[in-house]
């Protein structure tokens, strides 16, 4: 059954006002830096974690090995990320973002969720911490459904 408005909770709403907002902003930021979202994304992932492997972007972004290679080389490039040779293993490949995502033009890419921490970390924290433990368990609910 599809959700009606007197269905959605505050809750609910609060989240696609979230959504909506970061989307925006994302959409924004890959116009001016014209990156496709797959390329924002993989950015995102990467500097989150860095030293990934292509393997480990492909599992996240859902896509095939084929297009992670093309996307891989389409953003070292453009000098966005770069591969490194992992010292243990010569055969596999480490990521690493090289722009420096905390300054302009790259920082658009962040800029909301850097805002978003700023006003959540104004906040109480412990009111914080009590309104990420009930998402996550809302979402792993909703997950679980989904299966």
């Amino acid at each position: 059954m599809s959700p009606t408005a007197d269905h959605v909770s505050a809750l609910g709403r609060a989240l696609e006002r979230y959504v909506d907002a970061r989307g925006a902003a994302m959409i924004k930021a890959r116009q001016s830096l014209t990156v496709n979202e797959l390329d924002a994304r993989a950015l995102l992932y990467i500097a989150r974690t860095p030293g990934t492997r292509p393997g480990k972007l492909r599992e996240y972004l859902g896509i095939t090995s084929a297009g992670v290679t093309t996307l891989v080389d389409r953003l070292a490039d453009r000098g966005a990320l770069r591969r490194d040779i992992d010292a243990d293993d010569r055969r596999v490949n480490r990521l690493t973002v090289t722009v420096d995502l905390a300054s302009a033009p790259w920082s658009e890419l962040t800029m909301f969720d850097d805002a978003f921490s700023a006003a959540s970390g104004a906040a109480d924290s412990s009111e914080g911490d009590r309104m990420a433990a009930a998402l996550d368990a809302l979402t792993a609910s909703a997950e679980r459904a989904l299966v």
